[in-house]
């Protein structure tokens, strides 16, 4: 009975015990991997989506308190950095800037850019970059053309036609998004090299590869297609988005490129609109020439023509009327088709003119030596208040010329879309 009974109550007894040790064995690996999990460094795009990490956004200032981090300050110490890096460029030497450009955007589109490195894709995350670049780029270089091609399953594909048209570019670029295949990187610049070769002489050749590939499969020699688009004086950039490539770092020092590897989206986005601005134009390629140019005018209301563009019937109203042959076209800037004559518009010369002569970078200060004048602490431009109550920070920026005080977002904004000082153009017109 003892035997039995001891068994028994041993069994009971047991049984409860060694539930309550696999519990707290479980108890301790759940621990364990949560300490794990919270030493474990996250990904850059997980610190991006990851929406229980609030605390990350907060530091701490000088009396102990949790604030939120300055990311606007952050942002303007970024585009300082760009600002600063350009103008010291110019200034060390007179550059010569193309105005009218003739640039070709090559999206790899083979299986590559379906990883998921990038949030939600490569794909996606080129796609929704390149439209935003297509819009600056026609907003900083309004004389100049763009065309798309994409490479997938082996073989390249010109999307759209070399035009001055932003919205006809992007809805083309947004409906044709597959992945698929591999890269070809050579057969991309024997179609772009065919296009280009027939540029005017007074246009500068670019091609801007975004290639997510890590190798490429081309039917031939890709040093002679290098070598061929040299000789065409095409500048060739490459942004990559997975690691660098030897192919890719060639081409772009053969042909005056540049080449740059993106570390995460933001980074990605930052390379992709550098490119925005003119570059320099080579030395031996930047010949001086005269260009004849036409000025359109809007069609009268009541005429019906057909556009030389797409061989559609449009009232005036919707055109604008070639000066020398007459006929109808959609969008400026463009070459007329039946004449040749270059058509603009007079304020797409007037946006090209501060690539020429920009404004000066602004200096950094931290205070105003008349803050208690009247009108003294605020921001020249939008008369917001430079010192912020509680802010540990009261940065701002003064124009070396004029001496008068900006905030940090006025500085950013005179700088990329004014392109002209407020407080020296006041001085102006009181002088005059």
């Amino acid at each position: 009975m003892y035997g039995v009974g001891g068994s028994g109550v041993g069994g009971g007894f047991n049984a409860p015990s060694t539930a309550a040790g696999r519990r707290r064995n479980q108890d301790e690996d759940d621990e364990e991997e949560e300490d794990s999990a919270e030493g474990r460094v996250l990904e850059a795009w997980e610190r991006a989506y990851a929406d229980d990490r609030s605390w990350e956004a907060l530091q701490e200032d000088e009396s102990g308190l949790l604030r939120p981090i300055d990311t606007k300050t952050l942002v303007h110490a970024q585009y300082r950095r760009r600002l600063l890096r350009r103008s010291a460029a110019a200034a060390a030497a007179r550059i010569q800037k193309g105005l009218i450009r003739y640039l070709y955007i090559v999206i790899d589109l083979s299986r590559a850019a379906s990883e998921t490195d990038y949030r939600p894709s490569r794909m996606a995350v080129v796609a929704k970059h390149a439209e935003a670049f297509i819009r600056e780029f026609f907003d900083q270089n309004p004389l100049s053309h763009v065309g798309l091609v994409t490479i997938k399953d082996g073989i390249s594909h010109r999307l759209t036609d070399i035009g001055g048209s932003p919205e006809s570019q992007i809805k083309a670029l947004m409906g044709k998004l597959e992945c698929s295949g591999d890269s070809s990187l050579q057969n991309a610049l024997e179609l772009v090299h065919g296009y280009l070769d027939h540029v005017p002489s007074y246009g500068h050749k670019e091609v801007l590869i975004l290639y997510s590939a890590l190798n490429t499969c081309d039917p031939g020699d890709i040093m002679e297609t290098i070598e061929k688009c040299k000789k065409s004086k095409i500048r060739c950039s490459v942004i990559g988005l997975a690691a660098e490539i030897f192919v890719c770092k060639h081409l772009c020092e053969e042909t005056g490129g540049s080449y740059t590897v993106a570390l995460d989206e933001s980074h990605f986005k930052e390379l992709l609109l550098e490119h925005a601005p003119p570059p320099p134009a080579i030395a031996e390629y930047a010949a001086a020439n005269l260009i004849k140019m036409g000025f359109p005018q809007r069609g009268a209301e009541d005429l019906i023509s057909i556009c030389s563009c797409h061989k559609k019937i449009k009232s005036g109203a919707e055109g604008y009327i070639c000066p020398r042959c007459k006929v109808n076209v959609c969008e400026l800037p463009t070459e007329c088709r039946t004449c040749g004559l270059t058509l603009v518009s007079s304020p797409h010369l007037a946006r090209s003119y501060h690539h020429l002569f920009p404004v000066a970078p602004f200096d950094e200060v931290s205070f105003i030596p008349n803050r208690g004048q009247k009108g003294a602490q605020n921001c020249f431009g939008c008369q917001q208040n430079l010192f912020k109550p509680g802010s540990q920070s009261n940065l701002h920026v003064r124009c070396p010329q004029c001496k008068q005080h900006f905030c940090l977002d006025c500085d950013i904004y005179i700088h990329e879309s004014l392109h002209n000082c407020p407080g020296c153009e006041s001085q102006r017109s009181f002088s005059s």
